[in-house]
């Protein structure tokens, strides 16, 4: 498996910086992951939607350690190239554009 395209945007909710989508083997995107800034520094949150009793479940995810490394890495990587958490709080300040779209 292989991350061919990682496509971020700015966001200003709570702890999330932005919102990425990941493009697998140029043939199967996955849209809505989260970038946060956690106690614990960064991470990558899979998306989710909130069931009815209150709890959230995520809609996809990776298998094992090494997908799920594999994902955040290639977000988190892209994430910093493009300007890191200064200028991802920047741009969602200026209104949210797309930071980002590489291959």
């Amino acid at each position: 498996m292989d991350i061919t395209k990682v496509t971020l945007r700015p966001v200003a909710m709570n702890k999330v910086c932005a919102i990425a989508s990941v493009v697998i083997d140029d043939q199967f995107v996955i849209h809505d992951l989260r970038v946060v800034n956690g106690d614990k520094g960064l991470f990558v949150a899979m998306p989710s939607r909130k069931l009815p009793n209150g709890e959230f479940r995520d809609i996809c995810h990776p298998i094992n350690a090494d997908a799920r490394s594999m994902v955040q890495t290639a977000v988190l990587d892209q994430f910093q190239v493009d300007g890191g958490l200064q200028a991802f709080a920047a741009a969602a300040e200026a209104g949210g554009a797309e930071v980002a779209s590489i291959d």
